[in-house]
């Protein structure tokens, strides 16, 4: 009897163990950029911060040059010359310490000024860190 409770106990706290497991879910992070020398700082330092999560992100990367990178933006939605977008689970702007960030365009302060965005490297991993924090 000892033994079947036991056995029970161990099978019931795998399957739960197991579910929980399973029902966590990684963060999607798609990156659409120009393999263009002036974006490779900025995308070095993009693979830097998401580096950092392992196996909690689901990184994929879109050169937009390629007719992969093509088929993306067409996806995406997207019809215009930009480097570089972030969708972060499926949206390129989140609400970071109550101000929207939109992913677009070179981080503010690098790059040419006409493709500069209003976010920061901090910007991203604030996003990442709360949307890896709510699954």
């Amino acid at each position: 009897m000892k033994k079947a409770v036991v056995c029970l106990s161990v099978l019931v706290f795998l399957c739960f163990g197991f579910s929980a497991h399973a029902a966590a879910k990684t963060t999607k992070v798609e990156v659409l950029y120009m393999n263009h020398g002036p974006l490779e700082e900025t995308v070095d330092q993009i693979k830097g911060v998401l580096s950092k999560y392992g196996d909690k992100l689901a990184v994929s990367w879109y050169d937009f040059d390629t007719s992969e990178g093509e088929q993306f933006m067409v996806k995406k939605g997207i019809k215009q010359h930009v480097p570089l977008v972030i969708w972060i689970d499926d949206s390129p702007a989140v609400t970071v310490g109550g101000k929207k960030v939109e992913f677009v365009g070179f981080p503010t302060g690098s790059g040419p000024t006409f493709f500069q965005g209003k976010w920061t490297m901090d910007d991203l991993k604030a996003a990442i860190d709360q949307s890896a924090l709510k699954k």
